[in-house]
């Protein structure tokens, strides 16, 4: 099998991250890593391991479009807006790591393989929704969730510029997602940044209200939905059972990071990167096989 070409725009951490990710996959070919500021330490690292770097944005891809047929972009939301319309203008897939919800939402433990779906732009939602997403959907699929609440609490210190500034986006974008892609009829999300030392490991709490109730079958659901997210996250665990009181579901999630570039606190921004890199695989999957 052939492999499809790709770039990774933004050379911060979660684009770091994901270039490990990507450095083994039987399918992508990394080309490229792109950012904006000359000497990161990114750039120093894409350089390391052989890929191309430029520095000046979205216009390395312009002037050198041939570099890759499938674009990650790990900027912010706000940024992602001019690159989404560049980028389809120039016909690229884009996988969207950003808040900015473009493209369609998707979540890999819950849809269906995302490269049999037309789109040009996947939104990989947010961190805390590609962490909570999945349970809210299992809930639903057994029981019919009326309201969903998530609250995704995050070490400080993971939580880098990119981050602490797509706040707003987070909220709106993680409580779209509970309602579109986890099937809740209302959703909430928050997200709490913990300071304490030693970082804590990425933690969640899962909060449904459901219309019929079936607790065995809430139960299977959850144990197996964790285990989807778990092929692409060996990290991700239930904390504890989940706890039933009357029509009310509430789950506790830790995710702790793979160790790639993060420390394995960050699990908030490897369930990102794993799960960009997983659809990102399925939509060159499925371009090998159309050409």
């Amino acid at each position: 099998m052939g492999k499809v070409k790709a770039a990774i725009i933004g050379s911060g951490n979660i684009g770091t991250d994901l270039m490990y990710k990507l450095e083994n996959s039987d399918v992508i070919e990394l080309t490229a890593v792109i950012g904006i500021e000359e000497h990161s330490e990114g750039l120093k690292r894409a350089q390391n391991k052989g890929y191309q770097t430029f520095f000046y944005g979205i216009q390395a891809l312009i002037d050198h479009p041939d570099l890759a047929d499938i674009v990650f972009d790990a900027t912010s939301a706000k940024a992602h807006l001019n690159h989404a319309r560049i980028l389809k203008e120039m016909g690229k897939k884009v996988v969207d790591l950003t808040p900015a919800a473009v493209g369609p939402f998707f979540s890999p433990a819950v849809g269906t393989k995302v490269g049999d779906d037309p789109a040009d732009n996947v939104n990989m939602i947010t961190c805390g929704g590609q962490a909570t997403i999945p349970m809210v959907n299992a809930v639903n699929q057994a029981a019919d969730v009326a309201y969903a609440e998530i609250v995704a609490t995050i070490s400080s210190k993971s939580a880098g510029p990119g981050t602490r500034a797509n706040i707003d986006e987070f909220t709106l974008t993680t409580r779209r997602g509970i309602e579109e892609i986890g099937g809740a009829d209302k959703g909430k999300a928050l997200i709490i940044l913990n300071p304490a030392e030693p970082p804590i490991l990425m933690r969640n709490t899962v909060y449904c209200e459901v219309k019929n109730m079936d607790e065995q079958a809430i139960l299977d659901s959850i144990h197996s939905m964790a285990k989807k997210v778990q092929e692409y996250v060996p990290g991700y665990r239930l904390k504890q059972e989940p706890l039933i009181d009357g029509n009310i579901v509430t789950i506790f999630l830790e995710v702790e990071g793979a160790g790639d570039y993060f420390p394995s606190y960050a699990g908030n921004l490897d369930i990102m990167t794993a799960a960009a890199a997983r659809v990102g695989e399925d939509i060159a999957r499925n371009m090998v096989v159309v050409s």
